[in-house]
């Protein structure tokens, strides 16, 4: 057999030679189309030459050549026979191509190959290089994605949408309907869209890049191309809020993404449990509009100061005491993926006039005195990200309130009361800090501002008056105001006195 072998390569190349002796001799050049070096990933031997050209077809992956095809009729074969035998339970009513990588080009050659079909079809076959056809849905953010159907996308995409809006809310707007008009203080959704928009069209796509089920692509319409989520494990006194505080997020949105675990804000946590701590990092922009109604705090003028001659200098009687007032008032909010973004009043009415404070005094100096009624040491809007004794720190509890303004990371810090300046400096837990002793058994506490605060110690502050800006001095996980109050040498929840 290595004898026959033998004598018939050497026929092959003595035939390879007259060949080339002859377009040598005629000064063209058909011999450099022969190419008999070029490697294939199967093996595949030279079987003749002829002195005609003939077209023959070669599957490449990528760059590099599989072999040379005998059969396009057996390929469809055995592409049908592979679909039947592994994807049509997967993918049924569809049909299956090669992968991305593969092409195919005809050429013209004068070699015969030996038929290596079956070992081209093994190695598309363990090398998985197929394509099945599916539906491409493009975004207009440029995200793009396959899948087996577009029923399966829509529900994904509403699920999705539901984390941001009520499923009543959100069948109401489907239909061109709005929820109830708001009678009590409350919420109620108004407005839903999708910034970006998605064409749909049919395409071939490798098996790897399809997301088959409704929970693939939900995972895809919330983290996007994220491969893996952060995650936390509960400990022993933490609380939904100060696991949020941690991630830098707010106790909604942590609920949001872990829903099928947490029902409500105020659940109580049992240690072990894993959260994801991931927010949501979507393709898609889902805004929500929301109209908020409710009951404000109005506050009256700065106190109003009299002189009296009748009274002592350095004396000082209140004539009549400050009373907040309320107003209701209706706000227009948009979020995207559940943060807040935009928030716009739209109506405010007054149900009760605050009163001024009216305080008579012997001299021209602002008494340093405090009312002992304290007001909200930020504006609004507002909101808490960690209330009194929201975590343990190993050594004591959390002795005040962190919040911070919605729209902003800066925002102007208040004097809660009027009182004397007894500290100002920084630490390495506060930061930048400022302490006001009231002179009536009472110091508040403002803590983590943005710089050292203009005021110096032993100045007499008044009740609204500015002393410094919110910022992330100190220990503090992200931009707030950690306001405390300290009373007779106790610390107080400082809600017991701002009616949060």
């Amino acid at each position: 057999m290595k004898k026959i072998l033998t004598i018939l390569f050497a026929i092959v190349m003595s035939f390879l030679l007259m060949i080339a002796a002859d377009t040598f001799g005629s000064g063209q050049s058909l011999i450099t189309k022969i190419n008999i070096k070029e490697t294939s990933l199967v093996e595949q031997p030279v079987m003749a030459v002829d002195v005609q050209p003939h077209m023959i077809k070669k599957i490449y992956h990528k760059n590099q050549l599989i072999g040379v095809l005998t059969s396009q009729e057996d390929l469809d074969a055995f592409l049908q026979s592979a679909y039947e035998e592994t994807y049509q339970v997967d993918f049924p009513e569809t049909k299956l191509g090669l992968g991305e990588d593969i092409f195919i080009t005809s050429e013209e050659s004068y070699i015969f190959y030996e038929n290596a079909d079956t070992q081209i079809f093994d190695y598309l076959k363990e090398n998985t290089l197929f394509s099945v056809q599916v539906y491409k849905i493009k975004f207009s953010n440029g995200a793009l994605i396959y899948v087996k159907n577009t029923n399966d996308f829509e529900t994904a995409k509403e699920q999705f949408l539901l984390n941001f809006i009520s499923l009543d809310a959100y069948e109401l707007l489907k239909k061109k309907q709005m929820p109830a008009e708001l009678t009590t203080y409350g919420t109620r959704e108004i407005g839903i869209n999708v910034i970006e928009t998605a064409e749909y069209s049919a395409a071939m796509a490798s098996v790897s890049e399809i997301l088959k089920t409704k929970a693939e692509i939900m995972y895809f319409l919330s983290y996007g191309y994220t491969e893996a989520l952060k995650t936390y494990t509960v400990k022993t006194y933490d609380t939904l809020e100060y696991i949020a505080y941690l991630s830098g997020m707010t106790a909604q949105q942590l609920l949001s993404v872990n829903s099928e675990i947490i029902k409500s804000e105020n659940q109580i946590l049992v240690p072990g449990t894993i959260l994801n701590v991931s927010y949501f990092d979507s393709p898609l922009s889902v805004v929500v509009t929301k109209e908020r109604f409710a009951k404000e705090i109005v506050y009256p003028e700065t106190t109003l100061y009299v002189k009296d001659a009748s009274i002592r200098e350095g004396l000082s009687v209140i004539k009549t005491h400050d009373k907040v007032g309320y107003k209701n008032v209706k706000y227009v909010e948009k979020y995207v993926n559940g943060i807040l973004i935009d928030s716009n009043e739209s109506s405010s009415v007054i149900t009760k006039q605050p009163i001024r404070e009216v305080v008579l005094i012997g001299t021209k100096i602002i008494p340093h005195i405090g009312s002992g009624t304290l007001r909200w040491p930020i504006g609004y809007p507002r909101y808490l990200t960690c209330h009194f004794h929201c975590y343990y720190d190993g050594r004591q509890w959390h002795q005040g309130l962190d919040m911070k303004y919605t729209t902003t990371n800066a925002g102007s810090i208040y004097a809660a009361d009027r009182g004397r300046v007894m500290e100002v400096g920084y630490n390495i837990y506060a930061g930048y800090y400022v302490k006001i002793n009231h002179n009536n058994g009472m110091i508040t506490y403002y803590a983590h501002m943005r710089s050292r605060s203009w005021v110096v110690e032993g100045i007499v502050v008044n009740k609204g008056e500015v002393i410094g800006t919110i910022g992330q001095t100190g220990n503090a996980t992200g931009p707030h105001l950690h306001f405390g109050v300290m009373v007779n040498g106790v610390w107080m929840n400082p809600c017991r006195y701002l009616y949060c």
